[in-house]
């Protein structure tokens, strides 16, 4: 029997996740308000709202494994959005039997002072962080009841292939490559974790295979911290372009932003990334799975070809 995969969402982790499993011949389908394909050869694609409860249940039976790669991309809407969209997932993990494997975020844990590893709370005071610490509270508690199994992973800034306006270097890139002034949040200069999306969705499939691996967090092996000043210009010189010029938005100027902005002010309540060390502790995923980072000059030319 060939293993069959559900995946929720068709942004960079469901894409890579889709992309992963199909080449090795897993039988796929990835779910997406659009049904747009993916252009992935062997992959199934359907277009489904999977806050509709009973609709993901039906497309979840018989699948052996159910990823949440879902991405809403409006923070301002993350309220609204997530609630109904985590609980459905829930539930068609639960009738349809099927390992339920979540890409999480490092929100949960909120402003930290040391490398950022799976033993710290979930100890976020924002709402973002307090929603995502919610959804895996939930989980953790339906595994731990025996009503499903599910495992959760967690990485940091995403670059590489297809992350776009979806990442805070990569969404500077486009303007970077014509010589433009990049306009970063925070201070530019401090040591920050950055996790390749073709690692996260590694890192995914294979804790979502690992039964021991179940009913826990992993963070998704990275590579070095690097400041952000650093690894736009690291990402430049992968394709041959020189650094550019650049500028920081803070305190007082970053509040009048958002005074203006929705969006900004949803950037502003988790600016402690930016203003602090940000450092992943990958160690355990490292040595449960054997996974290592993609080398950051391809990381870096990944994330500079788009």
């Amino acid at each position: 029997m060939v293993d069959s995969h559900l995946i929720v969402g068709a942004g960079p982790i469901g894409r890579h996740v889709a992309a992963l499993l199909a080449e090795r011949g897993s039988r796929v389908t990835v779910a997406s308000r659009s049904g747009r394909s993916t252009g992935i050869d062997g992959v199934e694609h359907l277009a489904l709202d999977a806050s509709d409860a009973d609709a993901l249940a039906r497309a979840a039976e018989g699948t052996d494994y159910l990823y949440n790669c879902a991405n809403p991309a409006d923070y301002t809407q993350w309220e609204r959005v997530w609630p109904p969209l985590a609980a459905s997932l829930l539930s068609a993990a639960e009738r349809s039997g099927a390992v339920y494997a979540i890409t999480g975020a490092l929100y949960p844990y909120g402003p930290v002072d040391v490398p950022i590893s799976e033993g710290l709370p979930d100890a976020a005071t924002d709402h973002k962080g307090r929603l995502r610490a919610r959804m895996w509270a939930e989980a953790k508690a339906a595994h731990d009841a025996g009503r499903l199994r599910a495992v959760e992973i967690r990485g940091s800034d995403y670059m590489g292939s297809g992350v776009g306006g979806n990442g805070h270097i990569s969404r500077l890139v486009p303007d970077a490559i014509r010589g433009k002034r990049a306009m970063m949040m925070g201070r530019t200069d401090l040591p920050h974790t950055f996790t390749d999306v073709a690692d996260a969705a590694r890192t995914l499939v294979a804790a979502a295979e690992d039964p021991g691996a179940h009913g826990r967090v992993w963070h998704v092996p990275s590579n070095a911290p690097v400041s952000q000043a650093q690894a736009l210009t690291d990402v430049l010189a992968s394709i041959g372009k020189p650094p550019v010029k650049i500028s920081s938005l803070r305190g007082a100027a970053l509040a009048a932003a958002a005074l203006a902005s929705p969006f900004m002010r949803e950037m502003r309540e988790i600016i402690y990334q930016w203003e602090r060390p940000y450092v992943l502790d990958d160690a355990a995923a490292r040595a449960r799975f054997g996974i290592t980072p993609t080398p950051w000059a391809e990381v870096c030319r990944r994330t500079a070809q788009g």
